[in-house]
This record gives C-alpha cells, sequence and structure tokens, in this order.
C-alpha cells in the first residue's frame, strides 16, 4: 500500500522542536514514499527558516517530495524582493519549478502556485492554471489517484474562513472535476477537515473531496485545533481505486502524533 504524507503551514521560524521530533518517530514508523508540503513553509521567508525546513525535511527521508510555496514563503518586510525577487529564497532552497508535477503508478500529483506577491495572504488560480490543470488531469493513467495541490483552500466550513477562499475556485472547482480530479489538497487556514465539495458547488458532476491540513509544526495552532498532518493510502478493492485518509494530531501529553479520524473513499482513480 503505497502512502502520502501531507502536511501544510510549517512555519518555521515558529516551529515547536517536540512537535518536530514527534513527527520525525511517525514518519519513520509509517514509512510513507511521498510527502506533499501545501505551502507556508517559513514564517517570514528567511534564508535560514528555509534552510531549516529543508535539513528537517531531509530529516525525514521521504524519497519523493512536493514542495509549494504559500503566502508566508514570499518575503513581508523587505518590498524589493518582495517585487522584484519573490521566491528566490524558495527556489535557493527547494529549486525554480514553483508547479511540480509527481507522475506515478498509483499517484498523479499536480502542484498549483496560487500565491501572488501582489497580495499579501490571499490566493488566486488563473484561467491559464485552471487550464493546464484541465490538461494535465485529464491525461491521467488508469489507477492513478489524481490529485490537486494548492495552498490556499478550495473550500472552507466555518464562516470566519470564508475570507480565506482561494480565488477562481468555483472555475476551477468545475474544469479540474470534469477532468477527473478525486482530490484536493490544501492548507492555509490551520484547520484540518475533509469534505466533499460538492457542498459548496451542488451541480459538480461527480464528487470531489477537499482534505485540508493544519498547521504541522508551528506554535501558531487554532484553539480548536492541534498541529496535525494527514497520511493518503492508496487502497484497491474488488479492481476499483480509493483512499484512506488519516488526521494525525500531536499530543502534548503523550508527545507523539495519534491518529484522530480516518476517512475512506472508494471508487477514485479510475479513468473514465
Amino acid at each position: 500500500m503505497s502512502v502520502l504524507l501531507h502536511l501544510s503551514d510549517s512555519h518555521f521560524g515558529t516551529e515547536v522542536p517536540a512537535v518536530m521530533a514527534a513527527l520525525a518517530r511517525l514518519v519513520a514508523s509509517e514509512n510513507p514514499s511521498l510527502m506533499v508540503a501545501s505551502g507556508d513553509i517559513t514564517q517570514r521567508a528567511r534564508r535560514s527558516e528555509f534552510a531549516r525546513a529543508r535539513a528537517f525535511f531531509d530529516q525525514l527521508a521521504v524519497p519523493t517530495q512536493m514542495v509549494l510555496p504559500g503566502n508566508h514563503d514570499i518575503p513581508l518586510f523587505n518590498p524589493l524582493a518582495r517585487l522584484f525577487h519573490p521566491y528566490a529564497n524558495f527556489c535557493r532552497v527547494f529549486g525554480s519549478e514553483l508547479e511540480p508535477v509527481i507522475d506515478l503508478p498509483d499517484w498523479l500529483l499536480i502542484g498549483v502556485n496560487t500565491t501572488r506577491p501582489r497580495r499579501h495572504v490571499d490566493g488566486e488560480v488563473s484561467a491559464a492554471q485552471i487550464a493546464s490543470v484541465k490538461a494535465r488531469l485529464a491525461a491521467a493513467k488508469p489507477g492513478q489517484l489524481r490529485i490537486v495541490v494548492t495552498h490556499q483552500p478550495m473550500h472552507v466550513t466555518q464562516a470566519e474562513d470564508e475570507t480565506n477562499l482561494l480565488h477562481g475556485h468555483a472555475a476551477a472547482a468545475r474544469a479540474w472535476t470534469e477532468a477527473g480530479a478525486d482530490l484536493l489538497l490544501g492548507g492555509h487556514i490551520h484547520l484540518p477537515f475533509v469534505r466533499m465539495l460538492n457542498e459548496r458547488h451542488p451541480d459538480l458532476e461527480r464528487e470531489l473531496w477537499v482534505v485540508q491540513a493544519g498547521t504541522a509544526l508551528s506554535a501558531r495552532v487554532r484553539h480548536d485545533a492541534p498541529n496535525s498532518i494527514n497520511l493518503l493510502r492508496h487502497v484497491k478493492e474488488d479492481g476499483h481505486c480509493g483512499c484512506l485518509i488519516e488526521r494525525w494530531d500531536y499530543h502534548a501529553a503523550s508527545d507523539a502524533f495519534i491518529q484522530a479520524r480516518a476517512y475512506r473513499l472508494t471508487g477514485l482513480g479510475l479513468k473514465e
């Protein structure tokens, strides 16, 4: 069974060493073959923060890794860098590809850079990005789980988070559903959940699931959500592909990540 580690909003610069150690132990135990970090790798986009992030991700030793920038990964207090070289520190450590794609027998993972230097917090997906992702999804192979990764969320569950929705999310939802997307991974709001996007867009022609990660390592947790990560397991039943999604929360009392919720989605990854 192939396992994917989904973490987000590590915010290096505010990381908690005990949580880092606990996550390293969990990863060593579960042995995922893929890792997706869906943005806000750092708190202030400083070189030292990116260096610490890279060292920790290397320590986790997950063979295949996808790292996307978030709004915190663009300089905030250096306007010249933000204007002319917004991704310089990110690219110095994680490479110049801001929209990576991972194409493996069990997984098709498509990263979308939803940050915009002109925006402080909000994210956006353009018409060109929507079309590019749609084309990649349409070319998926049979048996692959088709996953799109953004930083800002395509769906939220609480009224206070409505302003954090990705600009362009409605058009993206319809196009990517038509092209066969199974899952949408995101972060940004530090609130983990798994919900059908059809709740927000009832006219979608098929089910599309949103998988949000909390903050993996940062002290900047919400009052209603501890540090958390997701583990996604590619499963096959009766010739059909599915996904077992597990949310793991950090518990200070036991100094460990403990499985909090599990969702089993069936009938996914089918080439239509």
